[in-house]
């Protein structure tokens, strides 16, 4: 049991996996080590240990941080739910821009995760569970904007912003600016309206 104030530990717990995040999307999966995080998040050795005993406890640990900060960024993108197409287009030019600049970091750790979410089943719920809400949350966005089948409307459109996030992330040359294929997708998408 330790003496720590509660607030403390949780701050610091948030610490060390903010780091093992950072350590995965600079560096991969494979650096991620107990002995890496503490340097990186600047704590005593063996803190990270003390609060995941195992390095599959901290994978864990990761992908629940990774899936906990997505859906704090859910909830602030659907306090403004998109009113029309163009709104679309530039929420969802945003989001690409945004995770394949500012945030490219965390968006490397999450397709590291998510491979190793394929290979590891307690893993996978996780992975699952995240897709879902998002699938749930865009479907919800393009019925209100009049698309009949909306659900697999938001697989279509996730599958294409998964895809060209991941060619940014991983490509030397990210190509011209992705709006103009993210708004022929949202138009294409919205073309079933009724």
């Amino acid at each position: 049991m330790t003496d720590e104030h509660p607030r403390v530990a949780t701050d610091k717990r948030t610490a060390v996996l903010d780091a093992a995040i950072h350590l995965v999307g600079t560096e991969g999966l494979r650096a991620l080590t107990h002995r890496r995080v503490d340097a990186m998040a600047g704590v005593p050795a063996g803190s990270t240990s003390n609060y995941f005993r195992t390095r599959q406890a901290l994978v864990e640990g990761v992908l629940d941080r990774l899936l906990e900060q997505d859906r704090v960024q859910l909830a602030a993108i659907g306090a403004a739910l998109p009113g029309d197409a163009r709104e679309l287009e530039d929420l969802m030019h945003g989001y690409v821009m945004f995770v394949t600049g500012d945030d490219l970091v965390r968006t490397r750790a999450r397709f590291a995760m998510f491979v190793e979410a394929m290979a590891t089943p307690e893993l996978r719920a996780g992975v699952e569970t995240r897709r879902s809400e998002l699938r749930e949350w865009i479907g919800t966005v393009l019925a209100g904007l009049g698309v009949d089948d909306s659900a697999t409307a938001a697989r279509v459109l996730i599958d294409y912003l998964d895809g060209l996030i991941l060619h940014r992330c991983t490509s030397h040359d990210d190509g011209p600016d992705p709006r103009d294929g993210v708004s022929r997708m949202v138009r294409m998408l919205l073309s079933t309206a009724g």
